[in-house]
């Protein structure tokens, strides 16, 4: 569609053409006046007297060195709008206090979108047609043309009939979009509308072929009259301050939405006077979690590291992009620079690239290291290996490591054996072990522990010379990872132990799947023995947050340690604070024995060696003629103690508060795509040499897809610029490096680039303009009718495949409608209202009058007034229920808006040029 609008303007172009001849009796004068020397340009002499083939020669030339010059238009104020989205993206930090949560930094938005797409935007969008018109002034002695006036108007009619024409038709079938802001899309339609009344009334009413100071400078000052009345509308400050929440109801009782909302926000907690920009940042925020959510139930398998990309990139793509984005966008495109966000993907893969380079090297090193590094043996194990690792490292290296015992609370000798030595790991070695004897007694003791430390690295080279590692090449070949000690603790297994967790509060990331909490048993290991535990909720609720349970854990003869696994469901929250508790109940002795426990046998012994034979049969008798009750009854104080402490017990902490806390990967993730949605990252620049690397690369084009991914929901292949996108590229070389010169968009936070690219701007636009004077005196045009079709073309190319893609992408109509109202404004107070200030001003110094022919521009201006009020109603009852947008809807309803709309800018064409060659009457 975007195609058919253009073919359809060029061919609106050689119609126009032919109305030269036609009007002939009025066109003579007109192109005599048109040959003379321009600002810049001087006229092609000799002008008087040509042939019929040497006018249309240089009209051949002139057309495609105009077209040339409007290409380098677009790629400067490519950069312009660059420097423009990174003024507007700047961000300030707010802090919000929440009850019951740590204050959160906020990164909001400086500008306000209202008054940015009203004021940069639009100068931006506009800038072409606003200086050619303040150019075409002062290049004519301060006397009125009509080049810049005409261009304007039709630039206007162009943007708001043929780009909503082009806009209606490409939504995908089915959809639908709608205006979200209406209230700011009312009041910019309404100044829209006013703009070229207002220009018609000081045209050809208040003072007919005359403009008077107060005139253009009240022209002026409707521009900031224009963006305050719409921050108004955008920020309601009048639903707010004459129209309080709590008493405004619709007709029949119903809360409207804003109080909805403001009632929303009290629930929430949130302050009744909340920055409206932290509320659009949760709202982006929460937008980012529930495509993560989307991408992550299409994609059940997805690998964090693929969900992290994939999101990025869709979040990139979908989410809310400002008018310059996709200015930016559509001319890269057309030039063969690719598009910004597969670019801009494409380069943070390549530093994940770098990451994994500079991984490789440091993998390069040897590493030794104890794996693991803590071990838990009984005091009745033996012996046990304590295992050293090795990783990574070049080929053919013999490392060798010290090791040797260190006390902590076990003492050598009585408690192990120590041992010191020296680990030698051969090139094909992967793994060596240090054996330590442990030594048993029983004698009832507290668990205790000792240390294997490793000490002096060395490596040996090829010539069996051992040196230090870190001495070779000025980088270490090999290294102790940390920690380079193993604790080993050593249970006494002469009690059934104590029983209990090492802490009484743990905390999760609820995507985590299941929580393994760990029970450890000390100061015995002797039988089996049954821990019961059943988890109680909190503030996290059972089957919601966590997996209920209640059951049992057994502990075998000699086991120390057992695990609890406990459900955790991901709720995918981007703050998150519940909890829960795991509790134990008493333990239970799973095998009762007949006789004695083994430790009172001992402490039999020991009291048997005291007393004497005697005493140590008689108490042998007795226990083996009574009962297990009875011989504990007959036990002496000392006795019973030692047999309590046989038992199983309860530890410190026999009950576990589990907090559930947010995941930090996928909080980051979610950080991280609310940076990167900044479109300032895409758009902006950092050095020169970046500049002219982008100006020298060619990358493929996308003109014609409307999303970024296939069918099947996953990212396309990376594609191989075609032979258009060379073509281009080849074409636009020139202006590419020419305007890479301009000052990257990290100087001076933009504004270097916005005031070198707006000088470039006005010089290529006096340069057009002389040009677009000249060639209408080849091929018998008038300047008005040149202005209306070819060059107001020219300078809405770029803004048509903007608004077109916008239109496809995003969720609501503003980017593709609203801001071609506000334009349309704009382009008048300040095209019109800076260069006839200035040119009344002069006169008025002079003592003469700035005269102004309201007969053409009057008739054009007229036209489109009546026919911009039948597209604003067409486009407002397109709001009903029947079509439900202004975009999109019903396929014949689409194609008949879409029809009319083409035909009204037809129409004015038609009607603008028929007055200007006398064919039909005007003012």
């Amino acid at each position: 569609m975007t195609r058919l609008g253009c073919w359809l303007a060029v061919a609106a172009l050689v119609a126009l053409a032919g109305l030269a001849d036609a009007g002939s009796n009025c066109s003579a004068a007109d192109a005599t006046r048109n040959c003379i020397d321009g600002l810049v340009v001087p006229i092609w002499r000799p002008f008087l007297d040509l042939t019929t083939g040497d006018r249309v020669l240089r009209g051949v030339l002139y057309f495609f060195v105009i077209a040339y010059m409007f290409l380098g238009i677009s790629i400067v104020a490519d950069r312009f709008m660059s420097s423009i989205e990174v003024i507007t993206s700047m961000e300030r930090t707010i802090v919000v206090k929440r009850p019951g949560l740590d204050p959160m930094e906020v990164q909001v938005r400086i500008w306000n979108d209202t008054v940015s797409n009203l004021t940069l935007m639009a100068l931006g969008s506009s800038a072409p047609e606003i200086l050619l018109s303040i150019i075409e002034v002062i290049a004519r002695g301060f006397e009125a043309g009509d080049l810049g006036p005409n261009t304007i108007v039709g630039s206007a009619a162009f943007n708001l009939f043929m780009i909503i024409a082009i806009c209606v038709v490409v939504i995908p079938k089915g959809e639908i979009r709608r205006q979200k802001h209406l209230d700011v899309f009312c009041v910019t339609a309404t100044w829209s509308i006013f703009a070229y009344v207002w220009l018609y009334l000081i045209l050809a009413f208040f003072s007919p072929g005359e403009i008077e100071i107060w005139e253009g400078l009240l022209t002026f000052v409707f521009f900031p009259l224009t963006v305050g009345t719409a921050y108004m509308a955008d920020i309601k400050i009048i639903q707010n301050r004459f129209l309080p929440h709590r008493y405004r109801r619709g007709s029949h009782g119903q809360m409207i939405a804003t109080e909805a909302e403001e009632m929303k926000m009290l629930e929430n907690g949130s302050p009744q006077g909340a920055d409206p920009a932290l509320k659009a940042f949760e709202e982006h925020r929460q937008e980012f979690i529930e495509l993560m959510r989307e991408i992550r139930k299409q994609n059940p398998h997805i690998t964090p590291t693929e969900l992290q990309k994939q999101a990025e990139y869709e979040m990139i793509s979908r989410g809310p992009k400002s008018r310059a984005f996709y200015r930016v966008q559509a001319t890269r495109r057309l030039i063969g620079g690719g598009d910004i966000v597969k670019k801009r993907i494409d380069k943070e893969h390549n530093k994940a690239l770098d990451a994994a380079q500079e991984k490789q090297l440091r993998d390069n090193t040897c590493k030794i290291f104890l794996d693991p590094a803590h071990y838990t043996v009984l005091e009745s194990v033996g012996s046990f290996d304590v295992v050293v690792g090795r990783d990574g490292g070049p080929d053919g290296l013999t490392v060798m490591v010290d090791y040797f015992t260190e006390d902590g609370t076990a003492n050598a000798g009585s408690d192990y054996i120590p041992v010191k030595g020296t680990l030698t790991f051969y090139p094909e070695d992967k793994h060596q072990k240090v054996t330590i004897e442990v030594v048993d007694d029983d004698v009832f003791e507290e668990d205790e522990h000792f240390y294997l430390r490793l000490t002096n690295l060395r490596v040996r080279t090829k010539d069996g010379i051992i040196i230090d590692p870190t001495r070779i090449g000025g980088l270490p070949v090999a290294q102790l990872e940390m920690p380079n000690t193993a604790t080993i603790m050593i249970l006494d297994d002469d009690h059934a132990g104590v029983f209990g967790f090492d802490h009484d509060h743990f905390q999760v990331v609820e995507n985590c799947g299941h929580l393994s909490l760990q029970m450890k048993r000390h100061s015995g290991a002797r039988g089996k023995v049954v821990i019961p535990f059943r988890t109680i909720e909190g503030t996290a609720q059972a089957d919601k947050h966590f997996e209920m349970k209640e059951g049992e854990i057994v502990f075998e003869d000699n086991q120390t340690e057992a695990t609890i696994d406990i459900g955790i469901i991901d709720t995918e929250q981007y703050e998150r604070s519940d909890y829960f508790y795991i509790e134990l109940s008493p333990p239970i002795w799973a095998k009762k024995m007949n006789d004695l426990s083994r430790i009172q046998e001992r402490f039999q012994r020991r009291m048997e060696r005291k007393r004497g034979s005697s005493v140590a049969s008689e108490s042998k008798d007795s226990n083996t003629e009574t009962g297990d009750d009875e011989v504990t009854t007959a036990l002496t104080p000392s006795q019973l103690e030692i047999a309590e402490m046989g038992k199983p017990r309860l530890g410190e902490f026999t009950k576990c508060q589990i907090t559930i806390r947010e995941s930090k990967e996928f909080q980051g993730i979610v950080d991280r795509m609310i940076k990167n949605a900044n479109t300032r990252i895409m758009l902006g620049t950092h050095s020169w040499r970046e500049q002219f690397m982008e100006a020298l690369v060619v990358s493929a084009g996308d003109d014609d897809d409307d999303d970024e991914e296939g069918d099947d929901g996953e990212e396309k292949e990376p594609e191989e610029p075609g032979c258009m996108d060379y073509f281009m590229h080849v074409l636009t070389v020139p202006w590419k490096l020419t305007f890479a010169t301009i000052p990257p968009t990290d100087y001076i936070g933009g504004w270097a680039t916005f005031v070198v690219a707006i000088f470039m701007i006005g010089v290529l636009t006096a340069v057009v303009g002389d040009l677009a004077s000249q060639f209408g005196c080849w091929v018998g045009l008038k300047d008005a009718v040149t202005a209306i079709s070819f060059v107001a073309l020219g300078t809405s190319v770029p803004d048509t495949f903007a608004s077109k893609v916008s239109a496809v992408q995003d969720k609501y109509a503003d980017n593709a409608v609203g801001n071609v109202t506000g334009s349309n404004a704009v382009n008048v107070f300040l095209g019109i209202g800076i260069a006839w200030s200035m040119a009344a001003i002069y006169h008025w110094n002079k003592g003469t009058k700035f005269l102004v022919d309201p007969g053409n521009l009057g008739f054009s201006v007229l036209i489109f007034c009546v026919e911009a009020l039948l597209c604003i109603a067409v486009l407002v009852l397109r709001r009903s229920k029947k079509v439900g947008g202004e975009l999109g809807g019903p396929t014949a309803l689409r194609w008949m808006t879409s029809v009319f709309f083409c035909s009204l800018w037809l129409m004015y064409l038609l009607l603008s040029a028929l007055e200007a060659y006398c064919i039909i009457p005007g003012f």
